[in-house]
């Protein structure tokens, strides 16, 4: 059998004949001389025993999982753009019929954050979830979308009742950019470790999907006409 070889000088690694052993020679690359290792003194590495069972060529007859991806499939897609798509038909629908916020009642505003949530967590998870690790498919991400859904739905509570309790104002309307600010930045956090706990996400990219479901509604919402702050 041949004798692995590794010049000292060079590091160039080849093999000769075992008839070589324990003889020294040129080294092919530079030249200089070296000694080829006795077989007693040849290196072999061998592989770990893995335990699995083998055919009688020594080949394991098990075969690798293969990891499952989660594409951005074009049905999910399209079915994100045409919820947005829908969500911005009707809110330029309630802009030019009236006045603005008395043409958007309460019922549309909180069935435009609820609906909008699905396609929205989903479409966010597709960009922002680390690809080294396995993710969520089939039942389990229809589920943890779902379950975030419900809780970004629930994040527009804050901006309801914080401004009435906390700032004793009669309506969230009221508040000024800085006040609005304070409040989206806590709605925005609280969303962001939602997101981190639903689909084990780091925090920044659970900033990035929180954010990006809360930047949607607010700019539908601008678009219909609702004021969500006065700056006075």
């Amino acid at each position: 059998m041949p004798i692995q070889v590794t010049c000292r000088n060079c590091l160039k690694r080849f093999q000769v004949s075992d008839k070589f052993a324990g003889k020294t020679g040129a080294c092919p690359n530079c030249k200089k001389e070296i000694k080829v290792p006795d077989k007693s003194e040849e290196v072999v590495i061998h592989a770990p025993e893995d335990g699995a069972p083998k055919d009688s060529q020594g080949v394991s007859v098990l075969k690798p999982v293969k990891r499952k991806e989660t594409e951005v499939t074009r049905t999910g897609i399209l079915i994100t753009i045409g919820a947005v798509l829908a969500a911005v038909g009707v809110a330029v629908g309630f802009r030019v019929t009236g006045t603005p916020d008395a043409t958007v009642p309460l019922w549309a505003r909180i069935a435009g954050a609820v609906l909008l949530a699905p396609p929205l967590v989903w479409a966010g998870y597709s960009f922002v979830r680390e690809q080294e690790l396995q993710p969520y498919v089939g039942p389990e991400l229809r589920n943890r979308v779902l379950i975030l859904s419900a809780i970004f739905s629930l994040l527009w509570l804050i901006y309801a009742f914080m401004p009435t309790y906390v700032l004793e104002l009669d309506s969230p309307t009221e508040m000024s950019f800085m006040a609005f600010g304070i409040t989206f930045a806590i709605m925005l956090v609280i969303g962001a470790f939602a997101s981190v706990g639903t689909f084990e996400l780091e925090f920044l990219s659970g900033l990035a999907h929180a954010g990006f479901y809360l930047i949607v509604t607010m700019v539908l919402a601008l678009i219909s006409g609702i004021t969500l702050a006065t700056g006075g």
